[in-house]
């Protein structure tokens, strides 16, 4: 790190996100694992972790887990993250799913090609990842980035998803000031990635406190990203903006956000809510740009919902 975070931080934290770390006991979190478990208590399949190489080039790891037979649940994380950001989530899921979280392009224990990391190039992973697994249609589950690439799959290859969960989203991260106020930081990154940058990045997401196991674990995930991933990273969600073409998605929709959402506004959820025709949207009070770590039982009840309507 070539210098100092005081504006990014500012920015981050005026915006609205609040206290990192667990330091007390919150209702949600009370029976929340710090770590997926390896094994199923509910008698079906145990988590199961893997790799593939896909038709990209790139190898993916992932995480696996529920019946074979059952809904396939494709967990998309958000930016510097990995599976690991679904950790309150994924042991609270019914086994009746058939879950896959990724480490996508670049992140976790994927591979990290040169190029290319436009959502573009995310989205066409996740459609060579079905192919790969034989999945003929998914529902997409996204936080942050990975919504983004959630909502560019369901543009490119509609035919390819049966449903979306959008989590910390909005239209576009085009114009976004918040991104922008990121990007003038994260292009002086050099390697090694400064730890007191990644924890209080990672730290400015949440509004409730989240285990401290968990933020430990997701700064950990961070590191593993050189600086070139960062900026390449960021600079390929800025630069996309699809919003225009929300209105030609048609599968359901399920949008959750933040009421203090460090990132994307009430206003930018509301009108990705409007953009998307049919959609339903729901608003956690006193939350920040991460509902599913937050809020971990009612996501995972609002999604459960969601799903056994479809």
């Amino acid at each position: 790190m070539t210098r100092s975070l005081p504006s990014l931080l500012a920015l981050l934290f005026v915006a609205g996100c609040g206290p990192g770390p667990d330091t007390g006991t919150s209702p949600d979190l009370a029976s929340a694992p710090a770590a997926l478990e390896q094994t199923d208590r509910q008698g079906g399949a145990a988590l199961r972790e893997d790799s593939v190489r896909l038709s990209t080039g790139v190898t993916l790891r992932y995480v696996e887990q529920g019946r074979r037979d059952g809904p396939v649940v494709v967990f998309l994380h958000g930016y510097t993250d990995s599976h690991h950001t679904w950790d309150l989530d994924l042991p609270r899921f019914s086994r009746d799913l058939h879950v896959y979280a990724l480490d996508q392009r670049g992140h976790g224990d994927s591979s990290r090609p040169a190029c290319c990391y436009t959502q573009q190039a995310f989205a066409q992973d996740v459609v060579a990842f079905l192919n790969a697994k034989q999945v003929s249609r998914a529902i997409l589950v996204g936080h942050s980035m990975g919504s983004f690439i959630a909502q560019q799959v369901a543009l490119d290859a509609p035919s390819r998803v049966k449903a979306l969960v959008l989590v910390g989203s909005a239209p576009t991260v085009a114009g976004n000031e918040v991104a922008l106020g990121l990007k003038s930081a994260v292009d002086t990154l050099t390697d090694p990635v400064d730890p007191t940058f990644i924890h209080e990045f990672q730290a400015s997401t949440f509004f409730q406190p989240v285990p401290a196991s968990y933020l430990d674990t997701l700064v950990a995930e961070s590191s593993k990203l050189p600086a070139r991933v960062w900026q390449d990273t960021l600079d390929g969600l800025i630069a996309e903006d699809h919003s225009a073409r929300l209105g030609s998605i048609r599968v359901p929709t399920l949008i959750i956000g933040g009421d203090n959402d460090g990132f994307f506004s009430v206003t930018e959820q509301r009108a990705l809510a409007r953009a998307i025709r049919g959609s339903r949207y729901l608003l956690y009070p006193e939350t920040g740009h991460a509902p599913h770590a937050e809020r971990p039982q009612r996501f995972v009840n609002d999604v459960h919902h969601f799903i056994h309507g479809l």
